[in-house]
């Protein structure tokens, strides 16, 4: 395989090709494969494939949750199913870029949207 074709292998769409290097993105994928890690990275993938929906119906998860929507995510609830589901949503932001991707596409972004989820939590 050549290293051109990594990008486009795990679905890195042209428009964030810019913001994340080649070499971030075999050091990413490296530190998986590497320690052995990739498999239970797919599991999630694999047991939403293979299995019933993990909530039981008519069933809520009630802790305080938080949502980043990347617009180029693989999928993107609307939040009116989500809040049918988790009962806590405390925030929920739309972000202007990045996608499935978006620790490596948008770090400070991401960041920052942990940091403003938790700011109020921690002054309990």
């Amino acid at each position: 395989m050549d290293r051109r074709e990594v990008p486009r292998l795990v679905g890195l769409r042209r428009g964030c090709r810019e913001l994340v290097t080649r070499d971030r993105l075999l050091a990413n994928i490296s530190l998986y494969w590497f320690t052995g890690a990739i498999g239970s990275s797919f599991w999630p993938y694999y047991a939403r494939m293979h299995a019933p929906w993990p909530i039981p119906a008519g069933r809520t998860i009630d802790v305080p949750t938080g949502y980043a929507q990347f617009p180029r995510e693989i999928i993107r609830p609307p939040r009116s199913l989500a809040a049918r589901t988790y009962s806590d949503i405390r925030r929920w932001s739309v972000m202007p870029r990045g996608g499935h991707f978006a620790a490596l596409e948008q770090p400070e972004a991401l960041a920052n949207e942990v940091r403003e989820f938790f700011r109020p939590l921690r002054r309990r």
